[in-house]
């Protein structure tokens, strides 16, 4: 039996990771996956000063900002910024003039593609997981280590996470790199995963065409001894089935309309994932990336679940999962 829990999109919230580690030994787990988008998209830069004091701001907004007068103090900031999902660099203020020029960013906001700005991204991001992935082995208050000894950790890059991260997961013996792979969960059950989504509005870093999704998916399942015990963890979640509907959107990127003083929504999710679960119907697809459509949908004789996100809220969201010989034994989910 596998006995596993299923967590994604948190999006640089180390208050969730924590959380997410911490699961091993609450819910007596063997196996952790992180199903994508575990990046952050906000670095908050800390500004020295000509007095020697530091100016950050979380939020961005100047008059929000907390001036730092010591180390301690600065390190409560930084603590505080990756609790909330945000990155922090420490700098002078002439080269957070040179992270907010032309050459780092677009006039619409945007960041250049191997610019200052850019390469910042890739490094605090792999620094960053690389940190996390070190929180395995802390030690507790009783004792203990964090996520006991044997616990296998998945993690499966999703679209928002930058290619940086990559080579610090495979790297790092503690944790099993799941993209574009077969993994054994046990002797009876192979999981494959595929992090690429179809196109968003956001023009992410792992998008493509539903055609290249299709081909991918098929070449993962033809690595699939056994059909009838197999896990697909894709992060796009499979089209018109509740768990990707996500408000609609114009060009400019702003809502539809409304109905019921909520944005319209609609089904967002990929067809070539749906197409893949319709055909080969493993025992269960664990998806995300649709923050907004939590909960879980059966297809054929799939279960497809998706926890969804509140990750600005420092919830944990996920479904612990057993599985027995190609049967879903419990699927319930969880909120911490």
């Amino acid at each position: 039996m596998v006995r596993l829990f299923f967590c994604t999109d948190i999006h640089g919230a180390e208050s969730v990771w924590r959380k997410f580690l911490n699961t091993a030994k609450y819910l007596n787990v063997d196996t952790l996956i992180m199903g994508g988008d575990i990046t952050g998209k906000r670095i908050v830069p800390i500004v020295k000063q000509r007095d020697g004091t530091w100016k950050g701001s979380l939020y961005g907004i100047d008059k929000d900002a907390v001036i730092m007068q010591t180390e301690e103090d600065v390190q409560d900031f930084e603590f505080r910024a990756r609790m909330a999902g945000c990155y922090t660099h420490r700098l002078t203020p002439e080269e957070d003039m040179v992270l907010s020029s032309e050459d780092s960013v677009t006039e619409d906001r945007k960041m250049v593609k191997g610019g200052p700005l850019d390469k910042l991204f890739d490094k605090v991001e792999a620094e960053g997981l690389q940190k996390w992935i070190e929180m395995i082995d802390d030690e507790m208050d009783d004792g203990t280590r964090r996520v006991p000894e044997g616990t296998r950790i998945i993690i499966c890059p999703g679209n928002d996470d930058k290619f940086a991260i990559d080579d610090i997961i495979i790297k790092d013996p503690r944790v099993i790199y799941g993209e574009g792979l077969k993994v054994d969960l046990d002797d009876h059950h192979e999981m494959i995963s595929y992090g690429w989504t179809n196109p968003t509005p956001w023009n992410t870093y792992r998008e493509t065409t539903e055609d290249v999704i299709e081909e991918k998916i098929d070449e993962l399942a033809a690595l699939i001894n056994n059909m009838q015990n197999a896990v697909f963890c894709f992060h796009a979640p499979p089209y018109e089935s509740k768990i990707d509907e996500a408000p609609l959107l114009k060009p400019d990127l702003s809502y539809v309309g409304y109905s019921g003083g909520e944005p319209i929504r609609g089904p967002a999710g990929s067809k070539a994932v749906r197409k893949a679960i319709e055909k080969y119907q493993p025992v269960i697809g664990l998806h995300g990336h649709i923050h907004e459509s939590p909960g879980s949908m059966k297809i054929g004789r799939t279960y497809c679940i998706n926890p969804g996100s509140e990750y600005t809220e420092a919830i944990l969201k996920g479904f612990l999962v057993e599985l027995k010989k190609g049967k879903l034994k419990k699927m319930q989910r969880v909120e911490a």
